[in-house]
């Protein structure tokens, strides 16, 4: 399954008011569960998933099994760029801004970007995910830091759309 992919079934989810969603293959599960604060849970090999469950005790299972409550990202303030539109992480990961520790960045503060274009990388399981801009414009500000972890609708870039 690749990252389009995941997108598109979060973004059918949401689309659909849609709760809770498990797909299993042979080669993978993947569960998703929003609760109050979206929450996210990343697909792991059933293999991986199976020896994880033996290791731990039953009475620790059934704690785990509950969704974490988390504290929401907290989102900038609208009165930072008036008229912008947002690009939030499709996915948990780490942010990255150049595709290369030794590159450029992608984008940077005032550059314009495409509908299309990769604005920058998050890894997820030694993954690297290029994520697109879903809008044309001018980037006005740089919500994360690079090599910072980031969760699954947290806002990444605040774009002035022309």
């Amino acid at each position: 399954m690749n990252p389009k992919e995941v997108k598109a079934i979060l973004q059918a989810m949401v689309a659909t008011d849609t709760n809770e969603l498990t797909l299993e293959t042979p080669d993978y599960k993947l569960s998703v569960r929003r609760a109050a604060a979206v929450q996210q849970q990343i697909a792991q090999p059933l293999a991986v998933a199976a020896t994880q469950e033996q290791d731990v005790p039953p009475q620790t299972r059934a704690q785990t099994a509950e969704p974490q409550q988390q504290t929401p990202a907290e989102k900038p303030a609208a009165s930072d760029c008036p008229g912008c539109q947002e690009i939030t992480a499709p996915i948990v990961g780490t942010f990255y801004r150049k595709p290369a520790p030794d590159a450029e960045p992608f984008v940077n503060v005032g550059d314009r970007v495409e509908k299309g274009q990769v604005v920058c990388i998050i890894e997820a399981m030694k993954l690297f995910n290029e994520i697109e801009s879903e809008v044309s414009g001018v980037i006005k500000k740089i919500l994360v830091e690079d090599g910072e972890p980031v969760e699954y609708g947290q806002p990444l870039f605040l774009v002035e759309p022309a």
